[in-house]
């Protein structure tokens, strides 16, 4: 065969063919291998009809949305009185209360805005290339984590973190082991809070501002890619990340790893 290179091409196109249909056509059925399909009660079944926080927003005598006026980042500009800049036109509502319509352990639910800013952050710096986010399905690493990871868990992840190596500990249940504060001064400077820690530290998220219609814009790009944004998810966006912090948004990301769904250790969900 080696002597006759038609013949050869002619093989490699096949074996690259077969080789190609074998790799694809699972690709098809990669939805119907999610835990989900058996367990819909590990997903939020409101997602997408229901809002994951309710906003609630400065109003005029009317009950309308006062809008305001906001910089090229889109922080509210105020007077020299400190209130806010009106701009009933091209302004931004600005929200004053919120009410969550979800709470820990309800099911698997897209992030919220400021959620979601702290992931882009969590992979912007590259944490994903010391940290996992899969915990395995050994006794060990149950242990030490808590239940093994999910498919189902990173429905909503584009791109998945599952990581390939752990410089650091796996990232898939933090959420809540430590508080908020803990998370804040270890990302600060990480050996003032383990002392042998090689992770370099973050101190100008403190100082880093949120984009709150870059924000807006990511969610109603996920939402195109089949994240059940609902419309009022997407509204809410730049009043709940309006002011903060990239050290806010990333605090908030890591405290809602693993604390959706709440898991059985009793339930076979892998097979």
């Amino acid at each position: 065969m080696e002597r006759n290179i038609w013949g050869l091409l002619i093989v490699v196109a096949i074996v690259l063919s077969v080789g190609g249909i074998v790799e694809i056509v699972p690709l098809f059925y990669l939805k119907s291998t999610e835990e989900a399909n058996r367990f819909p009660e590990i997903v939020w079944q409101e997602a997408g009809s229901t809002p994951i926080v309710a906003v609630t927003y400065d109003t005029d005598a009317s009950g309308n949305p006062l809008r305001f006026k906001t910089d090229d980042q889109g922080q509210f500009l105020k007077k020299d009185t400190g209130a806010f800049v009106q701009d009933p036109r091209r302004g931004q509502v600005r929200a004053v209360e919120t009410t969550w319509n979800w709470q820990p352990g309800d099911g698997i639910r897209p992030y919220t805005a400021l959620e979601l800013a702290g992931r882009d952050i969590y992979q912007r710096e590259g944490c994903y290339l010391c940290h996992s986010q899969q915990v395995r399905p050994f006794r060990d690493e149950r242990e030490r984590y808590g239940h093994y990871s999910l498919a189902s868990e990173s429905m909503f992840d584009h791109p998945f973190q599952w990581g390939s190596k752990r410089t650091g500990p796996d990232m898939a249940r933090v959420g809540g082991k430590y508080s908020d504060e803990w998370h804040r001064q270890h990302l600060r400077d990480p050996r003032s809070m383990v002392p042998e820690s090689v992770m370099p530290g973050y101190p100008w998220l403190d100082r880093q501002r949120l984009n709150p219609n870059k924000i807006q814009r990511h969610m109603k790009g996920l939402r195109a890619v089949g994240v059940p944004y609902s419309d009022a998810d997407i509204a809410a966006a730049p009043g709940l990340v309006q002011g903060k912090t990239g050290m806010d948004a990333m605090v908030a990301y890591l405290q809602v790893l693993g604390t959706m769904a709440k898991l059985d250790p009793g339930v076979m969900y892998r097979e």
